[in-house]
């Protein structure tokens, strides 16, 4: 497997920050850590920014950092990600933080340090855009939702 390199930049020096991290050696996304001061109670329905302290620097636009949701979060507790997944631009300097929503029926604590998301590092293709007046034909055609079966 080929690795490309990508620089992480400590945002906040006054809280513990964890290096984001594969868990194990067959996992697709590093771990992102809550970087908070204390525990973070979220009611059902709210929504919550919550940061990693961290900023990154991707090798260039060929690479996106994908945002996902923690199934485990979502499965036990109904923390999803607000956004349905983040989308961390080549050029995006910022601290990376986790849009979450409490999809469940109970408030859901997040604590320091907790494993919140995980993110992928995943190749970019930029497409040349053509205005057309007909597409090729396929067995589908035009339809949608439901269309293949449920």
């Amino acid at each position: 497997m080929e690795a490309i390199d990508v620089k992480f930049k400590r945002v906040r020096e006054d809280l513990e920050v964890i290096l984001p991290s594969y868990a194990t050696p067959g996992s697709a996304g590093v771990d992102l850590h809550a970087c908070l001061e204390q525990d973070l109670e979220v009611q059902p329905g709210q929504r919550v920014r919550v940061p990693t302290g961290w900023a990154m620097e991707l090798p260039g636009p060929q690479v996106v950092g994908l945002v996902f949701a923690r199934s485990g979060l979502a499965a036990k507790y109904g923390l999803a990600l607000g956004n349905g997944v983040g989308v961390i631009d080549s050029d995006y300097r910022g601290e990376i933080q986790v849009l979450m929503v409490n999809q469940g029926a109970e408030a859901v604590v997040i604590h320091p340090g907790e494993r919140i998301a995980q993110m992928v590092f995943v190749p970019v293709w930029h497409a040349r855009l053509t205005e057309t007046t007909s597409l090729s034909e396929t067995e589908r055609g035009g339809g949608g939702f439901g269309s293949t079966g449920v």
